[in-house]
């Protein structure tokens, strides 16, 4: 019973994430798919939307960098399994998503508007392909790994969790983080930018570069010499 229910929570939590992560890329287009877009009229003082905007942020920072720290992942294991530790994390960035999503302040103004139609056509061509090309990168590396999905099935299964060997694969060969590059064409690629938008892709773009800092110095710990040869030979976000 107990391998189902962490299967079930497992399927749950990535379900929770695929909504936060699709809320938050229509969120930043201007077609009213959903309720809100960030390109909503603003609706309250500068001063609170920029308060908020911010916290929201280091709400997100926090928990997609404190909980991928080995020191946390240590401690939360105390009391949860370790077999779920990914899907809590996964959950949980689901959440802050779509806390993002939800309670995002917009601030008016337009800092670019590409009237041409057809590099109006171009730009949103790299917005989604900025998307794209981020969620390719993670089936690169092991998508359901990545997302909690392959622990709670092989706990499921009485399988091993099988070792990890460091690769470069695909886009790994010339870029060391694809993931997080297409992130940020998803963030600036962009026909309209007015300055809610901008101010997302600011704090962002800074939560990226600060995450990769860690990120990086925990993958020279793990992985040693590799890791740091290959950080000296390929480029962080460009070949």
């Amino acid at each position: 019973m107990q391998k189902i229910l962490f299967f079930i929570y497992g399927l749950f939590s990535y379900a929770v994430a695929l909504v936060g992560q699709i809320a938050f890329i229509l969120y930043l287009t201007q077609y009213e798919v959903m309720t809100r877009t960030i390109f909503m009229p603003q609706s309250s003082t500068l001063l609170f939307a920029m308060f908020v905007n911010v916290a929201l942020v280091v709400l997100w920072g926090l928990q997609h960098s404190v909980m991928a720290r080995g020191w946390f992942k240590t401690k939360i294991t105390r009391f949860i399994p370790d077999v779920i530790e990914r899907s809590t994390y996964v959950f949980l960035s689901g959440v802050v998503l779509i806390l993002i999503v939800l309670f995002w302040q917009p601030i008016d103004g337009i800092v670019w508007d590409v009237d041409n139609a057809f590099f109006r056509t171009l730009l949103w061509v790299g917005f989604v392909l900025g998307w794209f090309f981020s969620v390719v990168a993670t089936f690169v590396i092991n998508h359901f790994e990545l997302f909690g999905l392959q622990q709670v099935y092989l706990y499921l299964r009485d399988k091993p969790t099988p070792t990890q060997d460091f690769t470069e694969k695909f886009f790994y060969k010339f870029i060391r983080h694809p993931i997080q590059l297409g992130v940020l064409m998803g963030l600036w690629i962009t026909p309209v930018m007015n300055y809610g938008h901008l101010m997302l892709s600011v704090l962002m773009t800074m939560y990226i570069f600060i995450g990769l800092y860690f990120e990086e110095k925990d993958l020279i710990a793990q992985i040693g010499k590799a890791y740091v040869e290959y950080k000296q030979s390929v480029g962080m976000m460009f070949p």
